[in-house]
């Protein structure tokens, strides 16, 4: 029997947001940012139990996130982006999350991967790749699971080829690119590239079915000889074909690990926040006293051991919520400090040069050229890349465990009735419970132990 062919949910469902937010313009500073992610949280929530019941792939929910223009707020402001910083992303990632948490993993994970370039390319294949993305507002999607098999890369002229598999990859299904790591054949060192997603090679098995962040179509994906120019190949020199050892040898290439890892904290906190002011709402409005504890109330919002719940969760989840903002701006200070604002050059904010260039794309990005990576970068040091790494970890430890604490307990302040599915509380523990077993958060938690008691930074790893 053939699997059914894969239902996509239809983006005219938000034409009418299209419109406003096409009128309004981007936002220009922080608050609006987090203001326009406010909205579309807000947006998601009125049937996001609904859409994880019918579990589509979220074709819409991208083009909402397109037309609001969260896709593009850490990219140059030159080629038409928000020009923000990482602090201001990881706001826009938890306030998605509190109104759908798949699109907030999907905008996390979109963001990550749209600045994989400027971490470990040259100066100008990141400039080309900005230019790409924002220009054309592209959604990204990535195939860099590294508990799988890495894909295998061989070299064919001055081109190189992939093969091979990954059992997830997030976002791919409904993305316009697809960044794609590997290991040459031969050697140890891996390479980064985006590519195409529509194309031949790249086969998506429509296999996501987890009990939770079950529209961000994590499914497996088959990758088979696809070509990409060896100009693409970030961070690599294209007449040697070897890695630069300028851009890869240095601690700030192996930034994107803690910036992702906050990724996952900020839409962990984001969930537990939505599932909070969601059994709020209910609470108030639909909560019924009991009846048979001897000191009675007439309403449930004068139970002591509701109020009591719901004062030690807000409190805990503002505290995680202090713990996030600090560790969001340590990591944007530390991009900063890299010669980054963002995805933008700091001489670019500073001196608000511009440029121009087409918008095309050929399987990679445009005009890649080789380059040479600015010497900020090489001003981050080990020491200071662990020290971030492990406030990171600290935000993973207490988000992880905040979240499940509160998205597990919020049922004992609801009553029997919320557990009716059309209401959908289930799916923010569902969501929280899935991704937090992407990486084991006791690991998190030795490494902050051995920082504390042995002042040892934790090594760099593809979880750290």
């Amino acid at each position: 029997m053939s699997k059914p062919e894969r239902q996509y949910t239809d983006p005219e469902v938000y034409a009418a947001h299209y419109k406003q937010f096409e009128a309004a313009g981007l936002p220009s500073d922080q608050a609006g940012w987090i203001e326009r992610a406010r909205q579309v949280a807000e947006i998601f929530a009125q049937d996001a139990a609904a859409r994880d019941i019918e579990n589509k792939a979220p074709r819409a929910e991208i083009s909402l996130l397109k037309s609001s223009g969260l896709l593009k707020v850490l990219g140059p402001k030159r080629y038409g982006g928000g020009g923000e910083a990482w602090d201001t992303a990881y706001k826009l990632i938890r306030e998605v999350a509190k109104g759908d948490g798949s699109l907030g993993m999907l905008l996390g994970y979109h963001l990550l991967w749209s600045t994989t370039a400027n971490v470990v390319g040259t100066e100008e294949l990141a400039d080309s790749v900005q230019q790409a993305i924002v220009k054309n507002n592209y959604f990204i999607g990535g195939a860099v699971n590294p508990r799988d098999s890495d894909l295998k890369i061989t070299s064919d002229g001055d081109s190189i080829i992939f093969n091979g598999a990954k059992n997830f990859n997030t976002g791919g299904v409904v993305s316009d690119l697809t960044v794609l790591e590997g290991v040459l054949e031969g050697t140890e060192d891996h390479i980064f590239t985006f590519v195409n997603t529509i194309q031949p090679g790249i086969t998506f098995a429509h296999d996501w079915d987890s009990i939770g962040l079950r529209l961000t179509e994590s499914g497996s994906v088959k990758i088979n000889n696809v070509k990409v120019p060896w100009t693409d190949a970030l961070g690599w020199d294209s007449s040697t074909k070897r890695p630069i050892s300028d851009i890869q040898g240095l601690p700030f290439a192996s930034l994107l690990l803690p910036t992702i890892q906050l990724v996952f904290s900020n839409f962990y906190l984001g969930i537990a926040q939505g599932a909070l002011a969601a059994a709020t709402k209910y609470t108030v409005n639909g909560t019924r006293p009991w009846p048979y504890g001897g000191d009675n109330k007439d309403k449930a919002v004068d139970e002591w051991y509701i109020i009591e719940r719901y004062g030690t969760y807000r409190a805990h989840l503002q505290a995680a919520d202090a713990l996030a903002d600090r560790a969001g701006d340590e990591v944007a200070r530390l991009y900063r400090n890299a010669g980054q604002h963002g995805s933008t050059p700091i001489a670019d904010v500073d001196h608000r040069t511009s440029s121009k260039g087409s918008n095309g794309h050929s399987n990679g990005h445009v005009n890649g050229s080789k380059g040479t990576a600015s010497d900020s970068r090489s001003s981050i040091t080990a020491k200071r890349r662990g020290e971030v790494a492990t406030l990171v970890a600290s935000v993973k430890v207490v988000t992880t465990d905040t979240g499940l604490l509160v998205t597990n307990g919020v049922f004992e302040m609801l009553g029997a009735r919320a557990t009716g599915k059309k209401y959908g509380f289930d799916r923010f523990w569902r969501d929280i419970r899935t991704h937090s077993l992407h990486d084991p958060v006791a690991y998190k938690k030795r490494e902050v132990g051995r920082y504390q008691l042995l002042d040892e930074i934790p090594e760099p790893t593809w979880y750290t």
